[in-house]
């Protein structure tokens, strides 16, 4: 390991500054790509407000919003190809948004259906997972699998910093690195594990020095800056898919709501360190970047708001519609050949709603 690949994985990189000006020496992001990542900065943050609206009016069960983590969530499904998959957490509704996926169908896990409201293989993008790291060993399954059967797919893995003080995360880490699987962790460090801080998870220097264990290269950036996560996760999926091997990307970044709507984040924070992030604001950092260089107008920004609200109406339309529920769909995928105990059982589900409607 060397001295300039230990500051890459301690020192968070960047290429706009929290005032959205050009870091000295860094080369101009493409502002044509930008103001389309911009477009789904603003998208994800509208559907992050909708998403809050609709769990305060009772027609989503939970939330956890990623407000404030909008640039990571857009980065993450930007940088994928088509035939790349995408394994997400909880949190990340907007990453899977951003994969194309309909908000509507992301939505349904989160109404308390029993399933994820998508087809994982038609999208590449797995179910969302709330046990901490767990999706971390299938998705370097998918890679390695992928490895084995000569394809070029790439696996992007998501977690927080509470995922990382799981044994799970180790053990996909090691192995990915061992077996060399194609596979991008990328740790979204919003500094919480619920209610437990950083601070009291880990004391290494960084969470991306964590790589230097395992044999593979580790990146820390600003997580709050859109054209560098793009840039060095762009560049992390580059090396898996010409065979390089794994590679950790830690985004600085913070989680500006609580937990979930059920968490009082007040209780373990204090408002002063949220206002302090605040201004760090990934979508205003974008926009004044754009504005500075013409890319972006009041017109432009019409559009762009005009839109996200569309897709807003669209997703409480959708979240709203009556769901119609066949109670004996839970038995249609527990056995491939259903046992003559769920037949059973099924048969007398059957005579009780027969019975109701008589």
């Amino acid at each position: 390991m060397s001295a300039g690949q230990l500051k890459a994985a301690i020192t968070p990189a960047r290429l706009l500054d929290e005032n959205g000006r050009l870091v000295r020496g860094a080369s101009k992001p493409d502002a044509e790509a930008l103001l389309e990542g911009y477009r789904k900065l603003v998208f994800a943050r509208r559907l992050n407000e909708q998403c809050g609206a609709l769990v305060r009016q009772g027609r989503l069960a939970v939330y956890p919003s990623s407000r404030g983590q909008e640039a990571c969530q857009v980065a993450c499904a930007s940088v994928l190809s088509d035939g790349d998959w995408l394994f997400p957490t909880y949190r990340d509704t907007a990453a899977i948004a951003a994969r194309g996926v309909d908000p509507v169908e992301v939505l349904t896990l989160l109404r308390g259906d029993w399933h994820c409201g998508y087809d994982p293989n038609e999208h590449k993008v797995a179910p969302q997972a709330t046990p901490l790291a767990t999706q971390l060993l299938h998705a370097v399954g998918v890679a390695h699998a992928a490895r084995l059967k000569g394809e070029d797919t790439v696996v992007m893995a998501l977690c927080g910093d509470g995922a990382t003080s799981e044994g799970d995360f180790h053990e996909a880490c090691n192995f990915a690195a061992v077996f060399n699987a194609p596979v991008v962790f990328f740790v979204q460090n919003n500094k919480y594990a619920i209610s437990v801080p950083l601070a009291r998870q880990s004391v290494a220097p960084s969470l991306a020095a964590k790589a230097i264990g395992y044999g593979m290269p580790g990146f820390r950036v600003d997580g709050n800056d859109l054209p560098v996560l793009e840039k060095v996760l762009g560049e992390a999926v580059a090396r898996a898919r010409a065979g390089e091997g794994p590679t950790l990307v830690e985004a600085d970044t913070y989680r500006i709501e609580s937990h979930t709507n059920a968490d009082d984040a007040t209780r373990y924070r204090e408002d002063d360190e949220v206002a302090e992030w605040l201004p760090r604001d990934p979508l205003l950092r974008v926009r004044t970047y754009l504005t500075s260089v013409g890319a972006l107008d009041d017109e432009h920004e019409r559009e762009i708001t005009a839109a996200a609200e569309e897709m807003a109406a669209a997703v409480r339309s959708g979240v709203g519609a009556e769901t119609v529920v066949d109670p004996e769909e839970i038995f249609a995928h527990v056995y491939s050949t259903p046992t003559p105990q769920l037949a059973e059982q099924r048969a007398a589900l059957r005579a009780e709603l027969d019975a109701e409607e008589a």
